[in-house]
């Protein structure tokens, strides 16, 4: 049995600060053996929450289980910790533990973590499982602190991923030992380290599927700093990463001492995490001058326009105070002329009293229509405004809606082949969900299904309608009912990975709805399937334009309307 125990750099073992900037992430639901940890997400990271114990309260030792997540429910293990001096020792024993690959390719080890309180994580070691089982031993300088266990795409990572398989448990201690404390901590959201641009199978595994995972785990490091541009933000340790990548591969093809070659990867991966570590707080140090910079230039343009504001705004009140004056001047002269007309005649008096009266009147009469003009023409501005201010927002809301579903499809192709059409998202599958005449899954149907299933619930709002078909081969009423046991089964595991049930749909078509001709066994064999439309409002669609032509898809306590997988095999 080997015993995975790495001892990180010191700088390399970080309080955990630096969140991803990811939009989306799926909160974890424990198992009931944990406790009662939750998970709950926010813009920038996942927050997690597990049990944690003071040691040295507990004595000189103590004995703790852990169980396994849902991630891996068939996952157990226990550990002895000791108080030594002013550390802990911790020896840690693990069962029933499966490939870290089954989350994804980008994760090649497991990885043992301390948690303190207050949300500091400390890396204690990698862990390597041999048949199931591996252990292994370090130590801490926390007195209170929780134990998990994560997936990881490499050994020197700073801050756990959100692939949280193993979490210790206090139910067995004596209840005078067990102080209840809560340890919340950060972990790194589902797209930390996977990239649609990076095809992960060559740029980790390669040829030769004989290499030791130590180079396995630098050649993923390698990749994911790429995709935190640390060639931009840390060039001078990406480089230095590189090199010693390089080394390290021609060790192994120099077939050199095992021991070299381990020792060039691990100084590879190591410096890889920390160029990635230094490209992250530097991408959010230019973010956050950007931010500032640009908070700046909103201060300067409302400044100039509160300046403009107010000079247009002194020129009104000028233009004010003189055609206040002009009206003065020319009351003043109508007065005179008035009293002109009063020493020349009574009747000239009488006239001119008239002939004011009636400018004054027309005055006031142009007061009126230039008031409302001018509050029409604001009218006409205002509604002009709301009326684009509409439009872009439609525009905008259209666009979102637009690369959701682009990036939904390309999330989607990384797992199957998925074509867009006017219906949904269609994504497809050979023959391989089930037996001939079954309706059981084969596990390669479940693997690809848990995938399909983490895709959809990192997008809510999505819906899913699973059909059944087959071909003519049969009578009618075992073709019908076969294609429903089908259709149900792909749901009822897409529900047992947390897909909502109100979200989905079931229904079998028999050899109603074909996609070929009967005649061939080609033709048969692309009958034969299983089909979901993968829909929502949030992506462009809305649930009543899924359903199959010529076919009414029946009514389901999941409801919703998800359309994409497709698997054929024999009847």
């Amino acid at each position: 049995m080997k015993i995975g125990n790495v001892l990180l750099k010191p700088a390399a073992i970080l309080v955990i600060c630096l969140g991803p900037a990811l939009t989306g992430a799926v909160a974890q639901t424990p198992s009931p053996a944990t406790g009662a940890p939750r998970t709950t997400t926010d813009a920038n990271a996942i927050s997690h929450t597990t049990k944690a114990m003071n040691y040295r309260r507990a004595g000189g030792s103590a004995k703790v289980s852990y169980a396994g997540t849902k991630l891996m429910p068939t996952a157990s293990g226990e550990a002895e910790v000791k108080v030594k001096n002013n550390r802990m020792e911790i020896e840690a024993k693990f069962d029933g533990m499966e490939d870290p690959t089954k989350f994804g390719l980008e994760y090649l080890t497991y990885v043992f973590w301390a948690v303190s309180p207050q949300g500091r994580a400390e890396n204690l070691g990698e862990i390597t499982v041999k048949n199931g089982m591996a252990e292994i031993k370090a130590d801490t300088d926390m007195q209170t602190f929780g134990m998990i266990v994560t997936a990881e795409p490499y050994f020197a990572v700073t801050q756990p991923g959100n692939m949280v398989v193993l979490e210790n448990s206090f139910s067995s201690l004596p209840s005078g030992k067990v102080e209840n404390i809560d340890a919340t901590y950060q972990l790194l959201g589902p797209g930390a380290y996977s990239s649609s641009n990076t095809k992960i199978d060559n740029a980790i595994f390669g040829i030769d599927r004989k290499t030791p995972l130590e180079l396995f785990e630098a050649r993923n490091a390698i990749r994911v700093a790429h995709n935190a541009n640390a060639d931009k933000y840390a060039p001078a340790a990406w480089a230095k990463a590189q090199q010693q990548l390089a080394a390290a591969e021609d060790t192994y093809r120099q077939k050199r001492d095992r021991k070299l070659v381990d020792s060039a990867a691990k100084d590879a991966t190591e410096t890889a995490e920390e160029a990635r570590v230094m490209a992250v707080k530097q991408k959010g140090e230019e973010d956050a001058q950007a931010k500032i910079a640009a908070e700046k230039q909103a201060a300067e343009q409302r400044e100039a326009q509160a300046r403009a504001d107010a000079a247009a705004q002194a020129q009104r009140r000028q233009q004010a105070e003189q055609e206040r004056l002009q009206a003065e001047q020319a009351k003043a002269e109508a007065e005179r002329m008035k009293q002109e007309a009063q020493q020349a005649a009574q009747e000239a008096a009488r006239q001119q009293q008239q002939a004011e009266a009636a400018r004054q009147a027309a005055l006031a009469q142009q007061q009126v229509a230039e008031t409302q003009a001018q509050q029409a023409a604001q009218a006409r501005a205002a509604a002009e405004a709301e009326t684009e201010k509409a439009r872009q927002a439609a525009a905008k809301a259209e666009a979102e809606k637009a690369q959701l579903r682009a990036q939904l499809l390309q999330q989607l192709n990384a797992v199957l082949q998925t074509r867009d059409s006017a219906r949904g998202l269609i994504v497809n599958m050979s023959d391989v969900l089930f037996d001939t005449g079954s309706a059981d899954l084969k596990p390669g149907a479940r693997e690809k299904l848990a995938k399909i299933s983490g895709i959809v619930l990192a997008h809510p709002g999505l819906s899913l309608q699973i059909e059944g078909h087959t071909d003519s081969v049969g009578s009618d009423d075992f073709n019908q009912e076969l294609s429903g046991r089908r259709a149900d089964g792909v749901r009822d595991y897409l529900a047992q990975e947390g897909v909502p049930a109100s979200s989905m749909s079931a229904k079998g078509f028999g050899k109603t709805q074909p996609v070929a001709s009967n005649d061939t066994a080609d033709g048969r064999q692309r009958n034969r399937r299983v089909e979901l439309v993968v829909n929502g409002a949030a992506i462009g669609n809305s649930t009543s334009s899924a359903a199959p032509a010529g076919a009414a898809p029946s009514a389901n306590p999941a409801g919703g309307s998800l359309r994409g997988v497709s698997a054929t095999q024999p009847n």
